[in-house]
């Protein structure tokens, strides 16, 4: 059965320094991600170029209760019918209309004021990607996805019903829920998990469907992925990058495979080339916006035919 999207008209909006909050929680997922990911040799290399010590952040074991708690909430509530009703929003409405560099700006206001690890805004976070990947000579057009992967989260300002439905690593949902995702034993409070229609391997999906056909669960990845794939001329690599960047039970510990079909495998692996670049950009290095804004304008320029945005 394929995955079908129908329009529906919700929105809430969220008062801008909750995003603190938001952030942090973020932050600490992210660093989590880190240190669970010490055995990439490939990683382990790019770390010793260019970033600091993995080994300063915190693992799964040592997680706070507030991340624990997102968690718990997290996989209570992304539903099937709670996915439907976001897509529902997604479609229905039109939030805001602006351009690229401007919804960067925007989301700027969402700056972690206790991150134990970095007290950057989200621009740094975005140029730091941005510029080790250039760094790197990498692709103009994954320079510029470096640059507005975590542009989703303006979600937080427009409809989001909490940080749960923002951040986070990411996960089918429609399916049995995998036993590789962080704190799989909070599944269980999920009414899809108690659901026969939902609580199988294959669930409302056959074998090999491929994940376009899949709903992910909702966030900041598969926001900005939907605009991307609307309205800009990033390549099938970057959008894969935009969309499963957090979908760590996939990219990295290998689930979900069944669903997959080759195009999926291909894309995978420019996944698994990205995903370094964001979770060990961050440092105490900020760079200069005015330095290296017309570059990035111009990437923008180059990839975004239209100026203004429709969010």
């Amino acid at each position: 059965m394929e995955m079908t999207e129908t329009i529906h008209n919700t929105a809430n909006f969220i008062h801008t320094n909750s995003g603190q909050l938001l952030e942090q929680i973020d932050n600490d997922v992210k660093n989590i991600n880190i240190a669970k990911d010490q055995s990439n040799a490939n990683e382990n290399r790019l770390l010793e170029s260019q970033f600091k010590n993995k080994n300063l952040f915190r693992n799964y074991d040592g997680a706070s209760e507030r991340v624990k708690n997102f968690y718990k909430e997290q996989h209570r509530k992304q539903t099937v019918a709670y996915n439907l009703k976001a897509r529902w929003r997604f479609h229905s409405q039109l939030r805001a209309r602006m351009t690229v560099w401007d919804a960067l700006m925007k989301l700027n206001t969402l700056i972690d004021q206790s991150d134990p690890d970095t007290e950057l805004s989200q621009i740094d976070h975005a140029l730091q990607t941005a510029e080790a990947i250039r760094k790197d000579g990498k692709a103009r057009w994954m320079q510029l996805v470096g640059l507005i992967h975590d542009l989703g989260k303006l979600l937080y300002f427009f409809e989001a019903e909490g940080q749960w439905d923002v951040v986070g690593d990411t996960f089918p949902v429609g399916c049995a829920f995998s036993e590789k995702c962080v704190y799989p034993d909070t599944f269980k409070a999920n009414p899809d998990n108690e659901n026969p229609t939902y609580n199988t391997k294959y669930g409302i999906y056959r074998p090999g469907i491929g994940l376009d056909n899949v709903m992910l669960c909702w966030g900041h990845d598969e926001y900005i992925y939907k605009i991307c794939v609307k309205q800009s001329t990033i390549p099938k690599e970057g959008l894969a990058m935009l969309r499963y960047h957090s979908c760590y039970p996939i990219h990295r510990e290998n689930e979900y495979q069944y669903l997959m079909n080759d195009h999926d495998k291909k894309m995978l692996e420019a996944v698994k080339a990205f995903n370094p670049y964001d979770l060990y950009s961050k440092s105490d290095e900020v760079y200069e916006i005015d330095n290296i804004t017309e570059y990035y304008k111009g990437l923008i320029t180059e990839y975004f035919p239209k100026e203004i945005i429709e969010w």
